[in-house]
């Protein structure tokens, strides 16, 4: 097999791609989105498996979505009311893969939503084994001046309280092996000065996953992680961002380019990371 340059496989620059209004369908993107639909083959990692994914209609949510369906998972996508047609396609991508769906359209940013969430997963599903706290908000603003409270406080609600509340619903449920997995970012650990609050939400998401880790495992048994993926062009950027910022952005970090369009490739970890652990065994005396 012959080998791939990893700067050059991915398309690295999107001038034609139009402007969307917030927040923006996957499936009116000139870029068609990679999400593993037409590569990614599973291995049965997860069989059995109920996952809730919030954000799950677009970008890494639904790219996470194909990756468990494919890995044997029943599936549960909430977002909302404005991208059901994104949704009903990754509905059709997890019953192709053989799997149940449960779709759950709702602005997170209401309790009432996060509560919602996880009820429907665990009467559609059965119950829920994996949480995938994916649903952000993520605006350009030029600099600190520039980000209304009205910007601020939907970024917050959107990001930090939806995946608060909606983890703290999903506990109540979760049996000793669950998982819990935060999409987090690079925004985190280096924030660009047009996405402050975004990235603040990231950090936090950090924050958590260690602090939440820490309480769950040793208490319950469910183990939490956190993915940091880096610049990945989604529907945020020509819905509700700069695609030259974005551009220049991503050109601080080496070879971000080439992971561009590669929704399914992180996708690949969160599919990873719930897996049940094999049973390790003493290494026999010598």
């Amino acid at each position: 097999m012959a080998l791939i340059d990893p700067r050059t496989k991915y398309q690295s620059e999107f001038p034609s791609e139009p402007r969307q209004d917030n927040p923006g369908l996957d499936v009116k993107m000139a870029t068609e989105p990679d999400l593993g639909q037409d590569s990614y083959v599973g291995s049965g990692k997860l069989e059995g498996r109920r996952a809730l994914i919030t954000g799950g209609d677009s970008g890494i949510g639904a790219a996470t979505a194909v990756a468990f369906a494919r890995e044997g998972a029943d599936v549960a996508i909430a977002y909302l009311p404005e991208e059901q047609e994104d949704a009903d396609r990754i509905v059709k991508l997890i019953e192709d893969a053989g799997r149940k769906a449960v779709a759950i359209p709702g602005d997170l940013r209401e309790r009432e939503n996060c509560v919602a969430a996880v009820q429907k997963t665990v009467d559609g599903l059965g119950g829920i084994d994996i949480l995938v706290n994916n649903a952000s908000r993520q605006v350009w603003n030029d600099g600190l001046l520039n980000i209304s409270d009205e910007d601020f406080d939907a970024t917050m609600k959107t990001n930090i309280y939806s995946a608060f509340r909606v983890t703290k619903e999903a506990v109540k449920h979760m049996e000793p092996g669950s998982s819990i997995i935060f999409s987090t970012s690079i925004q985190a650990y280096s924030p660009s000065k047009e996405l402050l609050d975004y990235a603040m939400t990231k950090a936090a998401f950090n924050n958590l996953a260690k602090g939440l880790s820490g309480e769950l495992l040793p208490s319950k048994g469910i183990r939490v992680n956190a993915v940091a993926p880096g610049p990945i062009w989604t529907v945020i950027q020509p819905a509700r961002g700069s695609r030259k910022r974005w551009w220049t952005t991503s050109r601080r970090i080496p070879i971000s380019a080439a992971r561009a369009s590669q929704r399914s490739s992180p996708a690949r970890t969160f599919s990873w990371l719930p897996r049940p652990r094999p049973t390790s065994r003493a290494r026999p005396s010598r």
